[in-house]
């Protein structure tokens, strides 16, 4: 007698094949991008074969600021707009590595400060470096740990010097400076690693932001300074300045003059509301280096990425996807789903129809919920997985319509533009 059938084979791990990008609303294929001859191109950058990224602009939409490109790292090439899944502590909660490649993904991100508390940056390296690590041979971006210092620790003390915190782990006090930072994050070996920087909340007073802004840009010529692999790894600088345009385009022109490899933006999705967000990029954005990747960090719901693509955004990362999904919380193009809610109880359908996402081929509204409810760690597998691809289908769907010239009236037609957090939720399964 035979034994049990053999799982479906999953798609090869990332960085180990030239680019290529899912197919809109796809069964699971794959078809290199392609740029038309009447797209705006950037010329080859010939000069830049010697550094730890390599970024190229393949394309312009006419109509806003939106731009297409590709990244290339010493682990492999991704494409841009890009969403990063976050592996906060070195995995991407619950999804096996081969689960977030086939969602689509190309570079993922990991968090220094929970690293460097448990089991500590010297450790990881032990064990090969970060991309051994977490079993992702493909690009890794770790953050400075600066934000999650403001966010969830005890702070004893902040001065020009660095931050004096209490670790959320056990209490113990723990001094954070951006020399340190970057030491853990050169020891941690990721592709892409962030400045120290300072993270005030939305609505901290004009003087903290300004005195936030004085030390991000002190800290980050420290930063740049301690880097001691800058041929292996490219170091992004962060614009602060809260939602005032004057702080954060003096913070922006300040930072552009150390001339980092590459920029982001952050201190948004902390509360200043949409518009407030999508006035600071317009501001921001169009000062940073065309020829450099930009990168709005933890946003965020599918209008904001959208609004952020049209500003001229590149790169994007956020908890959302995964933490929404193991709340049973699924993303569609119709609006939200709570999986936990009665009416699903003998649903048949996937949790999308015509989503290719492990959840949707193999398994039922139903059946989901029944795990959850029945403290099965498969349903937030699942839904979290589905989650993941639902957001890489739409990076992807973006790159198609800016590769076709396409891109406004994809952001003004496809209903996946406007979800933001107070979409209603999905009262019935969609059409089959």
């Amino acid at each position: 007698m035979g034994g049990p059938p053999m799982p479906p084979q999953l798609p090869p791990r990332p960085a180990v094949h030239p680019v290529h990008d899912t197919p809109p609303h796809g069964n699971g294929g794959s078809t290199l991008l392609r740029i038309p001859a009447n797209c705006e191109r950037s010329p080859v950058m010939n000069d830049q074969a010697d550094r730890p990224l390599q970024f190229r602009v393949l394309a312009r939409d006419s109509a806003s600021r939106a731009r297409l490109g590709r990244a290339l790292t010493r682990h492999g090439p991704y494409d841009t707009p890009a969403f990063m899944p976050v592996g906060t502590q070195g995995s991407v909660k619950g999804v096996l590595p081969d689960h977030v490649a086939a969602t689509g993904s190309q570079v993922i991100l990991a968090n220094t400060y929970h690293l460097m508390l448990r089991p500590g940056e010297k450790v990881v390296a032990e064990l090969g470096d970060l991309h051994k690590f977490m079993g992702w041979p493909g690009p890794i971006l770790t953050d400075s740990g600066g934000f999650q210092v403001f966010s969830l620790s005890d702070i004893n003390k902040i001065n020009d010097d660095g931050v004096t915190f209490k670790s959320h782990i056990d209490g113990s006090v723990v001094h954070l400076t951006p020399a340190r930072s970057i030491e853990v994050q050169n020891a941690l070996g990721a592709d892409i690693i962030m400045a120290f920087d300072e993270c005030p909340p939305a609505d901290a007073p004009e003087p903290y932001h300004r005195e936030a802004v004085e030390r991000t840009l002190r800290w980050a010529g420290l930063c740049r300074e301690a880097h001691a692999r800058p041929r292996d790894q490219s170091l992004f600088a962060i614009v602060q300045g809260g939602t005032d345009l004057a702080l954060r385009e003096r913070c922006a022109r300040e930072l552009i003059a150390m001339d980092f490899p590459g920029y982001a933006v952050g201190g948004l999705a902390v509360g200043e509301g949409f518009e407030a967000m999508k006035g600071v990029l317009a501001g921001v954005t169009p000062m940073l280096p065309e020829d450099k990747p930009r990168y709005l960090m933890g946003v965020g719901f599918p209008r904001d990425i959208v609004a952020a693509v049209a500003s001229g955004i590149d790169m994007f990362d956020c908890v959302l996807p995964t933490r929404n999904g193991r709340n049973a919380y699924a993303f569609t193009a119709r609006g939200a789903i709570r999986l936990r809610n009665s009416k699903f109880i003998r649903d048949a359908g996937p949790i999308e129809a015509g989503c290719d996402c492990y959840a949707c081929v193999h398994f039922t509204r139903g059946a989901i919920r029944h795990f959850f409810f029945a403290g099965e760690m498969l349903g937030p597998v699942l839904v979290s997985v589905h989650n993941i691809r639902f957001y890489q289908r739409l990076m992807a769907d973006i790159r198609r319509a800016l590769a076709g010239g396409t891109f406004g009236e994809f952001r003004a037609d496809d209903p996946r533009c406007s979800l933001g957090p107070t979409e209603p939720d999905v009262e019935s399964p969609a059409p089959q």
